[in-house]
């Protein structure tokens, strides 16, 4: 019994050694996998118009379903704007993409024993690439169940309209509009475009004549912008008898006119290549309005500007003292731009960004170094090394200083030393923003940026960006209400985010904030705002297509604060504009890709049509496996077994 004791002891101290060594288990797994095939249904309205029965098209491919996964593995997908698991029963989306469905297929199954897909459209697709690529890169047969009608019926259609989304206040502006007409020969419609709102008016129209059976022809309407705000603007055709549907011959369209746009007066003392290489950078944006003047002819105080650019100003013979006078009262920001010349005793006066300890008529070549704690606006990262080989400004000698809490975005190289003396800097006080660019010769960089990149992007970024910041108006009220757009597509949610600040103008979120938004009809939805952070959120979900107000309410500090806003919902029309089903494309996808097109009466001849496929074949995968020996359950189990048997034995025999 001793022995047959210590065998047990000797066992499980050995297999507790040998565990503690990590041996593994290798062993071979051998898996057998089915080939897959894909199910795809087209969901868009379209499908829903052109199909007399739409039922039928569930039911007969959740019989192909059926009837295919007996020896393949079945998977269905429903697609349109986006795509969704499973056969969807209703046709409202408002977008057919058929590349989203094949792409999401590739990267979804393309490790997978992917062997055919299958879909079920009419072919039309108003957005993403041509599906014809998309079903090549699956690199198996792609059949088709080919719904629709291919034959023209008589309709006018408005194909397209392409119209800019923002205009500045009277500014004219063009809508072009492309209609097609189908078997309508010999007759005519109207065309007009109408200005929703108070009183609906008509801005523009034409009469068309249709002289042929396939009809194509585009206008342009000019129109005035005369109305800041979000303007609707409605674009449609007169029906013609016996016109198979009219729902495309209307679109609407949104112009958000803006009263905005920046008046910058360019004031030198004398004429110079910089000031031509001031307004070439900012004469592509539309955004400003440039008055160019010197300082011997004009006696104004900068009024009724949203920047005033000096160059080489404050001089000995122009001091300007009235004109920095009538800035700082109309707090108007102001950008210094230092010349040979100038009276820097009065420049160190006129302005609290730096101050320069010399006479103004030495000069040095100072290049530009990018300081890397700027923070008050971002360049492109590409720019950034192209500034540092511009070819040095003339800049006044002397000694330079920063002050107060202003911020230099580019300090001189003189030579080969980095000094810390400031060569672009930017200062804000009491509200004024002001800056300085301690150096002439700004035309050198402009040509120096063409010569090197053939473009002129880093100069006219650092210019534009420079005027941005100064003429952005600070919003110091205490309760805001943002929103990224004025105008939303109808399936897109409604986001908003409010902002309110304390005396001290700091975040808080204490206070509730509820919103009511408001439709024409005057239907009021409430909602209320979510805490995040410091701030306020709100997700108002779907609004059906139309003109809606809102206003945001709270109290704070026993005070009611209100914002009042406006939005517009725009229909996607996309469906609507192609009356046609495009068998062509199916069957041009089935072609190249092994593949076929059938009938929605023969879709029950597809699965025999699938089971011929060389790609229906099923797939052995093996695989090793390696498992540590200690993750094995059932050793530490038979270890137990041998102790609880040497226990029972000892205590049997008497000898533990």
């Amino acid at each position: 019994m001793i022995n047959v004791l210590a065998a047990l002891r000797w066992t499980v101290i050995t297999a507790l050694c040998l565990l503690l060594l990590s041996p593994v288990l290798k062993s071979l797994k051998t898996e057998i996998k089915k080939p897959l095939v894909v199910i795809a249904k087209d969901v868009s309205s379209s499908m829903g118009n052109k199909t007399a029965n739409t039922q039928d098209i569930n039911v007969d491919l959740e019989a192909l379903s059926k009837e295919l996964s007996t020896d393949f593995e079945v998977v269905s997908l429903s697609f349109g704007e986006s795509v969704r698991p499973g056969l969807v029963d209703s046709f409202q989306d408002r977008i057919s993409d058929i590349s989203l469905v094949l792409d999401e297929i590739h990267n979804q199954y393309q490790d997978q024993n992917l062997g055919s897909v299958i879909l079920a459209t009419d072919g039309i697709y108003n957005t993403g690439s041509n599906p014809v690529y998309g079903a090549q890169q699956l690199n198996v047969p792609c059949f088709s169940i080919a719904y629709g009608d291919t034959i023209p019926r008589k309709d006018l259609i408005l194909k397209r309209v392409f119209n800019n989304e923002l205009v500045f206040l009277n500014n004219s502006f063009d809508i072009q509009i492309d209609m097609t007409a189908f078997n309508c020969s010999s007759q005519s419609t109207k065309l007009t475009v109408q200005k929703i709102g108070a009183g609906n008016s008509t801005v523009f129209s034409t009469s068309v004549s249709i002289n042929n059976k396939d009809f194509f022809k585009t206008f342009t309407a000019t129109l005035k912008a005369d109305v800041p705000g979000v303007q609707h603007y409605r674009i449609s055709l007169t029906s013609v008898s016996g016109e198979a549907t009219t729902v495309n011959n209307t679109k609407d369209i949104y112009v958000n006119v803006i009263d905005g746009r920046q008046k910058i007066l360019l004031l030198a003392d004398a004429p110079n290549p910089d000031l031509s290489a001031i307004r070439q950078a900012l004469g592509d944006n539309l955004n400003y309005i440039i008055d160019l003047k010197y300082a011997a002819d004009y006696s104004g105080i900068g009024t009724g500007y949203d920047l005033v650019i000096l160059h080489g100003l404050p001089s000995s013979s122009h001091q300007i003292n009235s004109l920095i006078d009538g800035l700082n009262k109309a707090k108007t920001p102001r950008w210094f731009i230092l010349s040979g010349g100038m009276d820097l005793s009065t420049f160190n006066r006129l302005q609290n960004v730096m101050t320069i300890d010399g006479d103004g008529r030495t000069q040095n070549e100072a290049q530009a170094f990018l300081q890397s704690n700027f923070e008050l606006f971002t360049f492109d990262p590409q720019l950034i090394g192209y500034t540092e080989q511009f070819p040095p400004l003339s800049s006044p000698f002397g000694n330079y200083k920063l002050s107060g809490n202003s911020k230099a975005l580019m300090n001189q190289r003189i030579g080969n030393i980095e000094t810390n003396y400031p060569l672009f800097a930017f200062g804000d006080f009491d509200g004024v923003k002001t800056a300085v660019l301690a150096g002439e010769k700004l035309w050198k960089w402009r040509l120096f940026d063409f010569l090197q990149h053939n473009n002129h992007n880093a100069i006219n970024e650092i210019i534009d960006k420079t005027v941005q910041y100064l003429t952005v108006k600070t919003d110091k009220r205490p309760f805001r209400v943002i929103s990224e757009k004025t105008v939303f597509q109808e399936n897109e949610t409604i986001k908003l985010d409010a902002e309110l600040y304390n005396a001290s103008y700091e975040l808080i979120n204490t206070p509730d904030v509820s919103l009511m938004i408001r439709n024409e009809q005057g239907k009021e939805y409430p909602f209320n705002f979510s805490r995040i952070g410091r701030y306020y959120e709100l997700d108002a979900g779907y609004f059906p297509p139309g003109s809606y107000s809102f206003k945001a309410l709270t109290n704070y500090n026993g005070a009611q604060l209100k914002v009042d806003g406006k939005f517009e919902i725009q229909a996607i029309q996309l469906e609507a504009f192609e009356s046609t089903a495009n068998h062509g494309l199916l069957r041009a996808m089935a072609q190249l890709s092994g593949g076929k097109t059938v009938m929605p009466d023969q879709v029950a001849t597809l699965a025999n049509e699938i089971k011929k496929q060389a790609s229906m074949k099923p797939v052995l995968y093996q695989s090793n496996v390696t498992q540590p020996f200690i993750f094995l359950k059932w050793i530490f189990g038979i270890l137990l077994l041998i102790l609880t048997a040497e226990w029972f034995l000892r205590r049997y025999y008497g000898s533990y």
